[in-house]
């Protein structure tokens, strides 16, 4: 089997990654463009070790399930957008199930919840790549721009302020803009922009960009300095979370270049799922981010201790929780070294934990900290159902049970899926 070799497949299963399972004279294929139950004429594009990967070319018989893709499946993830939206969820959760079972060894008896989203326009926060006066995303594999409006997931301004910007770097000439960082606040009446620029260019020259922005910042590759082109890139997020007055109202104000959760959508429901997940008693926070989830707990009159290694969410972090009183407190350092040191028992004896880490899951010195530290419960927000999965296992292993789980599409027609696992100290 070479790259460019045409074969007749029956599509069997979801895979990782939005590609489904195939297999051929006991070879296994991940198949793009395709559904399960579907046979197809696909195209292999490139053999790994154990495994091809395959384009479909022709639809032989297609599921029922089947819609025209809107914009290039390939540009921005959208690699499910040829599924109808209900089958894209039905999807999501077979790859959660079996996350857990191959690689966690933990069969879920009971088929997680899921929690939809619009398709249109619910991305907050997202990073475009730069070919001269063009921005947009990589297409899948390649370094190919394409353009990220076809796929929907931007709000129209934001949409607008790429055109513009296009416009005006073309007009005007202008040279070394590597990528661009953009953000929205939940309502969508504030954006903000970070540029990365080459080394060499002149930062001041990009500060026409500015329009329609609440601000706009820079770095150039050679200078290590930030650089303020207009105002402060900073939005500001508002959640009112059931509850009148103050009590229920969280603010949060952010860098552009912080991490928060990316679906405008479902950011409070996700939060009011966290605030009915977690017991009385004391919270720590870990991979707090600009304070979500923890000041949100906060806002209840939890006390929570919040835990931040990033320097420019940590710098976030500290200024949201400067309003919110002294049951609250705010570490700038990382999670491995918190939860390494002779504190973090005394911490977490009796508290529930919380954990949002990177796609790549937990690392081992966290892992290792956390189950040292014995937490009685632990909530794990996780992006990557295989990462959660490994890493439910080692929890199951060090004596925890997962008592819920629940499912966020926070990203709708893409392979990605939130999981909010509840576990339990047995």
């Amino acid at each position: 089997m070479d790259a460019g070799t045409l074969l007749t497949l029956d599509i069997e299963k979801p895979a990782g990654g939005g590609r489904m399972l195939a297999r051929h004279e006991g070879r296994v294929l991940l198949v793009a463009g395709t559904i399960p139950g579907e046979r197809v004429t696909a195209r292999v594009e490139r053999v790994a070790k154990g495994v091809a990967f395959a384009e479909a070319v022709d639809v032989l018989s297609p599921s029922p399930d089947r819609r025209v893709p809107h914009g290039d499946p390939r540009c921005g993830g959208d690699v499910l957008s040829h599924i109808d939206y209900a089958a894209q969820l039905r999807i999501k959760i077979d790859i959660v199930r079996d996350a857990f079972s191959r690689i966690g060894r933990l069969p879920l008896h009971q088929e997680p919840a899921i929690v939809s989203s619009p398709e249109r326009g619910y991305r907050l926060r997202a990073r475009f790549h730069a070919d001269g006066p063009r921005l947009g995303f990589y297409r899948e594999g390649t370094h190919q721009i394409c353009d990220a409006g076809p796929t929907r997931q931007l709000s129209e301004g934001a949409v607008e302020w790429i055109a513009s910007a296009s416009q005006l770097l073309r007009g005007t000439g202008l040279n070394g803009l590597a990528a661009v960082e953009l953000t929205e606040n939940i309502s969508g009446n504030e954006r903000a922009v970070h540029l990365e620029l080459h080394g060499g260019v002149d930062a001041r020259a990009f500060a026409p960009l500015a329009s329609g922005l609440v601000g706009l910042s820079a770095r150039v590759a050679d200078r290590g300095n930030l650089e303020k082109l207009s105002g402060d890139a900073v939005v500001t997020d508002v959640l009112q979370l059931g509850e009148t007055g103050q009590r229920g109202l969280v603010v949060l104000r952010r860098d552009v270049r912080s991490f928060f959760q990316g679906n405008r959508f479902l950011i409070e429901p996700l939060v009011q799922h966290i605030l009915a997940s977690v017991p009385d008693g004391p919270v720590v926070d870990l991979y707090a981010g600009v304070g979500l989830f923890g000041l949100s707990l906060a806002a209840r009159g939890r006390t929570v201790t919040l835990v931040e290694g990033d320097p420019v969410s940590g710098a976030d972090l500290q200024r949201n929780a400067s309003e919110a009183g002294q049951q609250v407190s705010v570490e700038v350092r990382s999670v491995e070294s918190l939860v390494a040191s002779r504190r973090f028992p005394r911490l977490a004896q009796e508290a529930t934990v919380i954990v949002d880490p990177p796609r790549t899951g937990l690392s081992p010195e966290a892992l290792t900290g956390i189950t040292t530290g014995a937490p009685a419960h632990l909530v794990y927000v996780s992006c990557d159902p295989a990462t959660m999965a490994r890493d439910s296992r080692a929890l199951a292993n060090a004596g925890y049970e997962m008592s819920s789980l629940m499912l966020f599409d926070m990203f709708p027609n893409t392979a990605h899926v939130e999981s909010v696992g509840m576990f339990v100290k047995g």
